[in-house]
């Protein structure tokens, strides 16, 4: 497994929630994409959404240069990504939704 972190420098949290929101119902079923954390840190005006996928290359085939300028577009700036390997996972429970 692999996880792939999308941060973005963003002061404007109801961008960024209104982002969160629409865009969650897309990954749902997605194949290959076990699961996605949609978060804000007020602290440090920074967005990080975290992606948990089976394989790496699920996860760099979803990863484009296009999905990067539609990112950048959504939230007015461009993403860091970073992909890292899994080490171990635990998963207690469902979706959630705040």
């Amino acid at each position: 497994m692999i996880a792939v972190f999308v941060t973005l420098r963003a002061d404007d949290r109801d961008r960024v929630m209104g982002v969160a929101e629409k865009a969650a119902p897309t990954f749902e079923g997605m194949p290959g994409l076990r699961s996605k954390v949609f978060t804000w840190d007020a602290d440090r005006g920074e967005a990080t959404n975290v992606y948990v996928w089976e394989s790496e290359e699920s996860a760099r085939a979803f990863f484009t240069p296009e999905l990067g300028a539609l990112v950048t577009q959504l939230y007015g700036v461009e993403p860091e990504i970073r992909f890292v390997e899994i080490a171990a996972l635990v998963d207690n429970g469902a979706a959630v939704t705040a």
